[in-house]
Parts: C-alpha cells; structure tokens; sequence
C-alpha cells in the first residue's frame, strides 16, 4: 500500500523529467485533451502588441493564463513572456522574424488577429515547430462594403464635393457645379477588374455587378469555373486585367513574389484615367510610382486604406502633394460586430491549441507544410510531457508535466489541485530594449 502523503504526490507531480531533450526529438506518446484545465501552473498566453484582453478572457480563463504585452517589437517584451509563452496573438502592427521567433523559448502556436500574416516568418516557425494560424473569415462584409465605397466615392467625387461644402464653398449654377464636380462618372457599363478572388473578392464582384459594372478578375491560384458560378469573366495574366480595367481594385495576399504588384511598369500598362482601390495590404503598391502617376494623370484617382507604412504618416510620404487621393488608416474591416467576432475566433483557435494537438486540431494554420517531417518529428499535443518539461520540445522554459493518473489519485485522497483565479495582467517592458507581377493567393484585410 502506498503509504505517500498527499503533499508527496503533488510534489512528484511537479518535478521535471530527469532526461531533457533536444528542440526537435521524437515526442512522448500523445495524451487527450486535458481533464477540467490545466493544472497550476497554467499556459501563458501573452497578446503581444495591444492592451484589451476583455474578449479574449472569457474563452481563455479556465485553461490559460492570459497577458498583455502592448509592445512594437520583441525588444519591449519582457523576458517572462519569451521564456513561458505558449501562446501568442498579434495584430499587425509587431512583426515577427526569424531572429524575433528564435527569442522565445516555449511558443507553440502564433495567432495573427487578422487574415493577413505576412509580418510574421511562417516558413522559420513551422521549421521550428509553432504553428501560425490566421483568421480568414471575419470582416468580409466590412472590407466589401469600404471597398464599394471608396470606388463610389472616386466615381461621384463625394469625398471632394462634401469637403468643399465644408470649406464653405458656394456652388450656384451649372457652371460652378460643373467645375466643382468635374471628373464624377457614370458606373454603368464600366469594367472593374478584381485582383484576387477570394472571400473579399467575391463579395465585392457580387456587389459591384449591382451598380452595373462588366467584372473581370485574375487569380492563378483558382481552378476554372468560379467565373461562371458568379457571372463575371476571368482573365489569364495582370497585363491583361490592367489593360482592359476602367477601375482596379485589390484583393490578394501580400507576398515575396507580388511586393509592389502596382510599379511604375504595371501602371503604364492600366488604361489611363483609370482608378486604383487597395484595401488588402500596403506592399502591394510602390507609392513613389503611384504618385507621379496621379499627378501626370495616367491614373485619375485612388484611394488606399493600407500604406507601406504604418502607421501612415503623410509628410514624410511620396502621396503628400498627390491630387485625387483618399487615405484611410487600415479601418475597412473594422464593425463592432466583426472585431468581436474576430477577437474570439482567434482566442478560440488559441484554445484548440491548447487542448488539442498542434497543428491537427487548428483550422487555419497556414504553415503546416513547413513543420519538421514525420521522420523527424510527429504531430505534437502542446502540452505532452515532453513539451512541458524544461527542455521541451520547443525549446527551455516549458512547463512542468501533468500525469493525469497522478492527478486522480491525488484527487481521490482529497488533495486538490491549485485553481487560482486567472486575470489579464500587464507585463512590463523588458529593460533591454521585385517588380515581379504576380497575384498572392487572394485574401481580405486587416
């Protein structure tokens, strides 16, 4: 009979394995999903680059401690958070690079708050084992309707005319308004060419063909037929999207092949007089080329709510004499509803991590391709015995093991586990402080 105390089982609970191991080795065999939580001590999640965790809280409390970090870089992370994180969720305004990733010795999963991930390095993350997971379905209404918007707004010039009512400009007679209204168009029978057909990009072909325009689009990634479930017609090159367009609009992913899709070249291949909307990601449009093109009119007006940089700021920018220009500050995803929803969509992928298995029980990791091969490595429970040991299987740091078998027999004999209340806390800063024209995989914003 085991004559053990209680506090003798909890203390051989939370004594690390004897043997460590490498980074990437072969796993421990895979347990279920945990039984009632976690035990103590819980998997750090740290939000890296906001404040605000009251969404994120409610879905995260019973099986993660969670924290805020409000930090630009992983300069001003403080150093608890790059031992102990397990989890992370970013927006877009940190980036995460080879060098960033390697500073953090437990991360397991990155969830960017957003559809776009191209400010963290997918391909050295999954080598070293942390899935990166989006958030591809949220705000599709939201970034349809500012794209329609601003494409309406360049048409009619309203941007323009309300702002000279403002100014107190008086406009009598045809004459004045002429002048005041000069460049507003007519829609119907327009060509709009979408560049990436994705879920945003779909949305706004649907919406555009109310207003009476002829759409066309162009996306390598997608397999033919879409164009006739829709309506629309498919072209096979850029070069030709750009020459048939009256408006162009962007909907693609930002990537190594499609940086400034938009230069000096592609722009002398549009239709002049053509409008540009980019509501996907600032690479996408080399801004200097963009603006001499607006100022010798080879492109009558654009409108971008995504900048090269940002946040965006306009003295120092090429755009800051340009004519015809609306600037808006990243916010076309933005609703109440779609924030909310894509907050706890990320907090949810962030909870499967936790009580699944990485990458299997994720829905939209987007590096699975790049995670160490089966010869190698397996697909890892998060929180294996050998994952939370102090040498786990992503690096030192981890967290101590939990044997559910231990965990029972503890309970059995009336001795509970530790179940602190968990809240969102500040951590403080640390003291150390091509041309090539080719469409990325369509995608929305934010």
């Amino acid at each position: 009979m085991d004559k053990r105390r209680p506090q003798d089982v909890l203390n051989l609970m939370q004594q690390p394995p004897a043997i460590k191991r490498n980074r990437i080795d072969a796993p421990m065999s895979i347990r279920g999903p945990i039984p009632n939580g976690p035990m103590h001590p819980r998997p750090l999640v740290a939000l890296l680059d906001g404040r605000d965790c009251s969404v994120e809280m409610p879905i995260l409390k019973d099986v993660a401690t969670v924290a805020f970090c409000d930090a630009q870089s992983t300069q001003e992370i403080h150093e608890k958070v790059l031992n102990e994180a397990v989890g992370a969720l970013m927006w877009h305004t940190i980036t995460l690079t080879k060098e960033d990733l390697d500073k953090f010795k437990s991360l397991r999963v990155i969830i960017r708050i957003g559809s776009g991930y191209d400010n963290v390095d997918v391909k050295a993350a999954g080598e070293m084992g942390i899935a990166v997971c989006n958030v591809p379905g949220y705000g599709v209404e939201e970034v349809a309707d500012s794209t329609l918007c601003l494409i309406l707004n360049l048409y009619r010039r309203t941007y323009w005319l309300a702002n000279m009512v403002r100014e107190g400009k008086k406009i009598n007679g045809p004459e004045q308004l002429r002048e005041a209204a000069q460049g507003s168009a007519r829609i119907r029978g327009d060509t709009l060419g979408i560049v990436g057909l994705g879920r945003v990009g779909t949305a706004v072909a649907i919406r555009a063909k109310v207003f009476g325009f002829n759409v066309i689009f162009y996306d390598p990634y997608l397999a033919d037929g879409i164009e006739k479930s829709l309506g629309i017609t498919r072209v096979y090159t850029l070069q030709e999207l750009l020459f048939q367009s009256d408006c162009v609009s962007l909907h693609c992913n930002l990537n190594e092949h499609n940086h400034h899709l938009i230069n000096d070249y592609t722009i002398k291949q549009m239709r002049p007089g053509a409008f540009l909307i980019n509501t996907a990601r600032g690479g996408l449009v080399d801004e200097h080329a963009l603006a001499a093109a607006l100022k010798d009119g080879r492109i009558r007006a654009a409108a971008l709510d995504v900048q090269e940089s940002e946040p965006f700021n306009l003295p120092t920018s090429p755009l800051k004499d340009c004519p015809n220009l609306i600037l808006t500050p990243h916010s076309s995803f933005y609703s109440e509803q779609s924030v909310s929803e894509l907050r706890e969509m990320a907090a949810g992928e962030v909870r499967r991590a936790i009580l699944g298995r990485i990458p299997d029980s994720l829905r939209n990791c987007v590096n699975k391709e790049y995670f160490p091969s089966p010869a190698n490595s397996t697909v890892r429970f998060p929180f294996s015995a050998a994952a939370l040991s102090a040498e786990g299987l992503n690096g030192a740091g981890g967290y101590v093991a939990f044997n559910p078998a231990m965990a029972a027999a503890a309970v059995a004999m009336g001795v509970h586990p530790d179940q602190r209340p968990v809240g969102s806390h500040s951590i403080p800063p640390s003291s150390a402080h091509s041309d090539a024209n080719h469409a990325g995989k369509a995608e929305g914003s934010g």
